[in-house]
């Protein structure tokens, strides 16, 4: 059985190269999509790798434009990672064998590991955080959500036992730019589906997510980088319904 890989990527070139690397051994295919805007390095290293198809796009948002990287693949199966991600030496060896099987499965799913600020987040709800990543193009599509897309499909869920490592914020200053940019398509997404804003949304959300992962979940054991994520998710649902109430407004 042979597996393509999609990757999407704009101004990336801290991180497609490993992202890259970590496929080579076990995957057949390289898809990757650069948006149109990058302004670093990063169509200059993809196009680096032989092994590589490349094409420079617009961008579409993230479903329609990882659904438009599938169309681009010439094998049934394919794997959806992101550009900060890449497989680790155990996952790299296990995609392998599984390559010698005949899967029973039209969708697989691998826990996620993610280094936040230098560290490793093991508690809060992060780990193993599964992501289904492993699909059958001919029964499988992306969803139509404009944030935190994932996969459409009616059959079952197969599960790979090594981590997807995920370089999630190197910094503070990285965090916040995305969180601006995710909240305004998620309360984007939430007036669309006609959401109605309560105050309980700013107060006790926001309140409750903290509580859940620095203490139920057990953030604070992820140290000082427990407590800033839990804090800034914490922040990050404040954020969405401000958001969604000024677009009410």
């Amino acid at each position: 059985m042979k597996i393509s890989s999609i990757i999407i990527a704009k101004n990336e070139e801290l991180n497609i190269a490993r992202c890259i690397e970590s496929q080579l051994e076990c995957v057949d295919e390289i898809v990757v999509l650069v948006g149109n805007e990058s302004t670093d390095r990063t169509l200059e290293i993809v196009n680096s790798y032989e092994k590589v198809k490349c094409e420079t796009v617009e961008w579409m948002g993230y479903a329609k434009t990882k659904q438009y990287a599938v169309t681009l693949t010439t094998n049934n199966w394919v794997l959806w990672i992101d550009a900060d991600e890449c497989l680790s030496k155990n996952l790299i060896e296990e995609i392998k064998k599984f390559k010698d099987k005949t899967p029973d499965n039209e969708v697989y799913s691998f826990p996620r590991k993610a280094e936040f600020l230098g560290r490793w987040i093991l508690h809060g709800g992060w780990y193993p955080g599964r992501v289904e990543r492993l699909f059958d193009k001919t029964r499988v599509r992306f969803s139509e959500s404009d944030v935190h897309e994932y996969l459409s499909y009616t059959g079952r869920q197969g599960y790979f036992t090594n981590d997807i490592e995920h370089y999630t914020d190197p910094n503070i200053k990285h965090y916040l730019k995305k969180l601006n940019n995710y909240t305004s398509l998620a309360a984007n997404e939430l007036l669309s589906k006609k959401k109605v804003f309560k105050l309980s949304d700013i107060i006790i959300r926001p309140l409750w997510l903290f509580v859940k992962m620095y203490f139920i979940k057990a953030g604070f054991l992820d140290g000082l980088q427990g407590f800033i994520l839990a804090s800034f998710s914490s922040f990050y649902v404040f954020t969405k319904y401000c958001k969604l109430w000024e677009l009410k407004k």
